[in-house]
């Protein structure tokens, strides 16, 4: 019986320490292995196929390893402790604290300095006179004639502006602060607000711009890039100068490239800002690519064009608008188009009713453009078409109509308008090509006589 019991004891304490290595075994793998994955589950990212591909799995696993240490290298330079911030307020509090015990020791010094002068003068002065009156009086009389009236005065002069430069720049010091502080908490509007407010215009710049163009994208809130150019445009009134042409281009982008075109109207038309030929040609390609608003982009570009003085983008604006009036109006207003400007304008944008216009004698004076010339320059650019269409319609007044347009054209020579009578009678318009050719010979055969030509005589060929 005593043996069994030794058995059975032994057998009991066996068990323990089987169960103690098995429970030191479970601690130490739970340890190691918290982080570890069931490697029959699928692998994130990859398809079953993938994951037993061996190839695939080494692609992945350097991608994973980049990503690693992408990351890493990203907490190294764009993070930094919070105990780093600490240690650089304690360090400011020091400077700050040496700064105005040096600030109050120049203060001094200046003080002693400039009472040694009004001493070092009132002497040298005393000394060239005659030295009768007391030394006493000359001290006063130049002491009033610098007004300063005793020692506060004289810091009062010295120091009249410092003070509040310091006071200024330690503003100006907290708002920075204040800023980046916004922008680690992730307060994009409210930074966007701060800084379109700043003292002096100090965060209205190309850095605070790319600050916030840094950031990129969140997913789910308005893109702080855009907060901030809302925030600096609306407040542009504030400020005695508009804000500058590099952030205005910027700003017309990033509301463009975030399909906010009602922001972009609002600011070309409500805000002040500069102008620059870039901008309005960014509204332009705009629009070709939005067809559906290219309407409001081509006055907007107009606009745009017409402040920064590029009459000859304005104008082929109001063309591509069909505001053929306004073009009329607008070359009449700046009368600094030449017949090429005039021409260049065809080519791009070639209406029949744009070229009637310019061709047409408005209130009894010059047409803008011959229309001989326009005809023959439609055809040499291979605009063929629409050479053909005015063609017809001058054809459709008659004999009369073409006389009218040649008599008012003083640009195209006789033999311009040969030429064009020769491409009517190639495109089949013989009819019209026969009144040219007629009107020319009868101009032809009409002579100017002068008032002071006595020696004309009126009746000569009767009697011959």
């Amino acid at each position: 019986m005593r043996i069994i019991e030794n058995n059975s004891s032994k057998i009991q304490s066996q068990i323990d320490q089987i169960k103690q290595s098995r429970a030191a075994y479970d601690t130490k793998e739970v340890k190691y292995c918290t982080f570890s994955k069931d490697p029959s589950k699928p692998i994130p990212g990859m398809t079953l196929q993938e994951s037993m591909n061996l190839d695939a799995l080494t692609k992945y696993m350097k991608h994973l390893e980049d990503k690693y240490a992408e990351i890493k290298q990203a907490m190294l330079i764009k993070y930094v402790p919070a105990q780093r911030k600490s240690d650089l307020d304690e360090e400011m509090i020091v400077l700050l604290k040496r700064r105005d015990v040096a600030e109050n020791l120049n203060r001094k010094l200046q003080f002693c300095h400039q009472r040694l002068q009004i001493i070092s003068q009132a002497l040298t002065s005393w000394v060239k006179s005659d030295m009768s009156s007391p030394f006493q009086d000359f001290v006063e009389q130049i002491q009033k004639t610098k007004y300063l009236q005793g020692d506060q005065g004289i810091v009062e002069e010295l120091m009249e502006d410092d003070p509040h430069r310091a006071k200024e720049a330690e503003i100006m010091l907290h708002y920075i602060e204040r800023f980046n502080e916004l922008i680690s908490l992730g307060e994009y509007e409210k930074a966007a607000c701060y800084a379109a407010n700043s003292p002096r215009r100090i965060l209205r710049n190309i850095g605070t711009m790319n600050t916030f163009k840094a950031v990129g994208k969140i997913r789910g809130k308005p893109l702080p890039l855009l907060l901030f150019f809302e925030a600096l445009f609306i407040t542009s009134h504030a400020f005695r100068c508009p804000v500058d042409a590099a952030l205005t281009l910027e700003g017309i982008k990033c509301g463009l490239s975030e399909k906010r075109l009602d922001l972009v109207i609002n600011w070309v038309t409500q805000q002040r800002l500069t102008f620059s030929e870039e901008a309005g040609d960014v509204i332009c390609d705009y629009g070709e690519q939005d067809t559906y608003n290219k309407a409001k982009c081509l006055a907007l570009a107009q606009i745009i064009y017409s402040e920064c003085g590029l009459h000859k983008k304005a104008i082929l604006c109001l063309c591509k608008q069909g505001q053929t009036h306004r073009v009329m109006e607008y070359i009449q207003q700046f009368k600094d188009f030449t017949t090429d400007d005039l021409l260049q304008l065809l080519m791009s944008c070639p209406q029949i009713e744009l070229i009637q216009c310019l061709t047409k004698e408005l209130n009894e004076k010059q047409t803008s453009l011959s229309f001989g010339l326009a005809i023959l320059h439609l055809f040499s650019v291979d605009k063929k078409k629409i050479g053909i269409k005015l063609l017809q319609e001058i054809n459709k007044g008659g004999i009369d109509a073409v006389e009218g347009l040649m008599i008012n054209d003083s640009f195209c020579s006789t033999e311009r308008w040969q030429e064009v009578a020769n491409i009517c009678s190639q495109n089949g318009f013989d009819k019209l090509s026969n009144d040219i050719m007629s009107i020319l010979r009868s101009q032809a055969a009409v002579t100017e006589i002068s008032e002071e030509d006595d020696a004309v005589n009126l009746m000569e060929h009767v009697f011959w």
